[in-house]
Parts: C-alpha cells; structure tokens; sequence
C-alpha cells in the first residue's frame, strides 16, 4: 500500500481513534497547536534543526516536496520562524502542512491562507536569517522524536507521529472504532443515553470488585 492509499484512509480518521488504538504512539506536546481549525494535516516529515534562525527552515521549504510536512525543531525558542510568506510558498508547493516547535507570525494571513500550521506560540519577532543548521535529521519536536519520512498525522486535538509500519498495525481496528463512533452519535441524536450504548454498568461493577474489565460499546 503506497502512501496515497494510506492517507486516503488516513483522512476518514481522527487523530483520537488512532491513539485509542496504541496509547504507545507518538504524540506531540500539546502545546503545540493548530493555527487553522477544523482541518487535517497528513504528510511526509521534512524535518528541520535551528534555534532562533530561520534560514535553513527556508532551505527546507525550498527542498521539499508535494506531500511533505515541514517538521521545525526550533528547540522551543519563542521567536517566529514561520509567517504568511512561507505558508504561502508551502500551499504552493502542495505541501501537507507546517509545524513548529516555536514561534510562528502573521496570524491573519495564514488563516486566510488556508492551510494546515501548527505552533508552539505566536510572535510578532523573526528569527534571524544569519546560521546554518541541519536538515532531514532526525529531530525532536514536540517532546517526541520525528525522523524524516515519518507520517505527521494533525487535527484539532493534536498531532500523531507514525512510521509506515506503525499506520498499517493500526489502520484497520481505528477504522472500525471510527465506524462504531459514528454509530454511537447517530443513536445519541436519536435520544439514546451514552451510558445505555456502553457496558458501563457491567464494567463498573466490576472494577469496583478489583476485577478486569474493559469499557467497550455494545450496539
């Protein structure tokens, strides 16, 4: 399965059923948060290593490709190193998204840009454009380690980090927790009770006894 395929199912999916299915997963600091709501971010990593310096962020962006996300470890330092003028070019290269472990400005335009940012904090100050640092590195952002090529998954709750094989062990059991949800808000719009569509009791009294059990829908 080539990666088209696998974000083609990727994008029926939430970021929340996947980790329901490997609490294991990589999953980025909170902190770091989407500038755009209501989209989804699936991508390749292009990853970049800086602190303060925007300048081989902009050598990735100018090397990477349709697809691809631009991962920056910009080791937390709050000065921007994204703004409108490269999401702009990022939309242009049909990138998947950007995402900073830092700062990031000119709000405005990039929500009007429409496209997938996500950031630690927002500054009005740049970095300078004066170092040089690595590219396609292994990097850490976001308190998780991201390796190029590695599938940055992001949506309103946050973002999910996955190789290839981690994706296709998961794939198939998030599907169907995503079907089941699904399932479940369709009979709540009917007036079901939340407690009713689970095994809430049985599993309460249960674990009050010390004995295993597991919260499972039952419709």
């Amino acid at each position: 399965m080539d990666f088209m395929e696998l974000k083609k199912r990727l994008t029926e999916l939430d970021a929340a059923c996947i980790c329901d299915v490997n609490k294991k997963l990589r999953v980025m600091d909170p902190g770091i948060r989407p500038i755009n709501q209501g989209m989804k971010m699936i991508g390749i990593a292009h990853t970049v290593h800086c602190r303060a310096d925007f300048l081989s962020v902009l050598k990735a962006l100018h090397e990477s490709d349709e697809e691809e996300v631009l991962v920056v470890d910009a080791e937390g330092e709050t000065v921007a190193l994204a703004g409108e003028l490269f999401v702009r070019e990022a939309k242009r290269k049909n990138l998947a998204g950007i995402v900073v472990d830092g700062g990031c400005r000119d709000v405005r335009g990039i929500r009007n840009a429409n496209f997938p940012v996500y950031a630690r904090c927002l500054s009005p100050l740049a970095g300078t454009a004066s170092k040089i640092f690595q590219t396609q590195v292994k990097v850490n952002c976001g308190g998780v380690a991201v390796e190029p090529g590695d599938v940055i998954f992001g949506d309103d709750d946050g973002i999910v980090v996955m190789n290839v094989e981690e994706i296709r062990e998961i794939l198939a059991t998030a599907e169907n927790i995503q079907r089941i949800e699904d399932r479940v808000l369709k009979e709540m719009e009917k007036g079901k009770s939340l407690v009713d569509l689970l095994n809430f009791h049985d599993h309460y009294a249960k674990i009050s006894k010390k004995q295993k059990s597991d919260l499972i829908f039952i419709i």
